[in-house]
């Protein structure tokens, strides 16, 4: 179960950062771009750390005080819920 998830985090991670690059190359050409929604959606489905990475090695996004904040805020808590996860799973959690 840790490969398929780890798998699906690298891939949705790696395309969440293709597609920054994809969406800031569309935005520098004038061309049709990746709504916000759909970028925050990678991000909610765990592609958080490539579309940080993405904004930040790119330059993209990071005027706009959603990305700039909102980002940040949905990877601490995915971080945040990995752990309680990680914690419940080995009975580290004392109620």
């Amino acid at each position: 179960m840790t490969k398929i998830i780890f798998s699906y985090l690298l891939f949705l991670n790696l395309f969440s950062l293709f597609t920054m690059a994809s969406d800031k190359s569309k935005a520098q050409k004038g061309k049709w771009r990746t709504p916000e929604k759909t970028l925050f959606l990678l991000a909610f489905l765990g592609g958080s750390i490539g579309i940080y990475l993405g904004m930040y090695v790119f330059h993209h996004k990071t005027r706009k005080p959603l990305f700039r904040f909102g980002i940040p805020a949905i990877l601490v808590l995915q971080i945040l819920l990995s752990v309680l996860i990680l914690c419940w799973q080995n009975h580290l959690l004392f109620y």
